[in-house]
């Protein structure tokens, strides 16, 4: 399949996944995910935009994966680290986003944010362009040490939550229930979009051998 259209795939899957982070951010007193906590909790503590520290905790992730082993690390890994982060501050800067009102309105958009995040994780995973910084870390981990992807997952986010939680973060009941509404959001995203690009691929193949 051609590079590009995998490509395109990446990026959609990118602003959705980014838009929904910045959706959650704005009612982010119900909870938010442990990585996204820990970036609202750094903003707070020591200035900077959400986004930038979004990139610079993705940077330190990937450098650290890059110790431990370079098989996760790509250029998609790269261009995930800072786009996601350019993406969540222009979405909050430009304001296209549900505004809080209500607390039953505020757990909808919280909701809807988690389940948009799922989509486009598993969109612009299923690109194959390259893991994210912090799956990268995670999976150069688990290699490392021999502890399973999904432990290693619960240890990580754990930390994570706790070291947010220590300056400041925004810490509530979402923060520990995103990931049982997420992942399964995220793994049929990721299945149907897999099967689609695929898909594509045929076809895109078998009219490239009928005009060549």
């Amino acid at each position: 399949m051609r590079y590009s259209f995998r490509l395109m795939i990446f990026l959609i899957g990118l602003t959705i996944f980014s838009y929904g982070i910045a959706m959650a951010i704005q009612v982010q007193y119900l909870g938010v995910s442990p990585w996204d906590m820990l970036n609202i909790a750094l903003k707070d503590r020591f200035g900077l935009t959400i986004g930038t520290w979004t990139i610079l905790v993705g940077l330190f992730l990937i450098g650290c994966s890059l110790f431990i082993g370079r098989k996760y690390i790509n250029i998609g890994t790269l261009l995930n680290a800072v786009l996601v982060g350019v993406m969540v501050d222009a979405f909050l800067f430009l304001g296209f986003l549900p505004r809080p009102s209500s607390l039953p309105a505020d757990i909808g958009i919280l909701l809807l944010a988690i389940i948009t995040m799922g989509i486009g994780g598993g969109m612009y995973s299923a690109a194959g362009i390259g893991a994210g910084p912090r799956d990268g870390f995670m999976l150069s981990l688990s290699d490392k040490t021999g502890i399973s992807i999904s432990r290693v997952r619960i240890l990580i986010e754990c930390l994570v939550v706790v070291i947010g939680l220590v300056i400041g973060g925004p810490v509530f009941i979402f923060t520990f229930i995103y990931p049982f509404i997420q992942s399964p959001i995220y793994q049929r995203s990721y299945v149907l979009c897999s099967k689609w690009i695929t898909q594509r691929a045929g076809t895109m193949k078998e009219t490239k051998e009928m005009t060549g």
